[in-house]
């Protein structure tokens, strides 16, 4: 399980970054349009088409990892469940009973 927790972190990382470097190169490309220079526009919306590109790749490989850890752990759940029925089902009586009295407080 640590190993997808390193997955999401090491993709979150990387799509933080590239935000960063996608503000960074929309910025370059709003001073550049100030400028009106033509080769100077050229480039930085070259730059933020590419960033874009990476941000967009790295969003998915989070979603991706997201999801794997998500069906590792429903996956663990159900096994745990179907190995210990009562234990699962003493402590859902015990949350509802938590949640129970913690909504009459209100």
């Amino acid at each position: 399980m640590d190993n997808a927790a390193d997955k999401i972190e090491a993709a979150r990382d990387k799509l933080t970054q590239e935000m960063r470097s996608l503000v960074n190169d929309a910025e370059e490309m709003l001073k550049a349009a100030s400028k009106s220079g033509g080769e100077q526009l050229s480039s930085a919306r070259e730059r933020l088409e590419r960033s874009v590109s990476i941000a967009k790749a790295e969003l998915a490989s989070a979603e991706r990892a997201l999801l794997e850890r998500a069906r590792e752990t429903a996956r663990h759940t159900d096994e745990y469940v179907h190995d210990h029925p009562w234990t699962a089902v003493g402590v859902a009586a015990g949350v509802g009973l938590l949640v129970g009295l913690l909504l009459a407080r209100r």
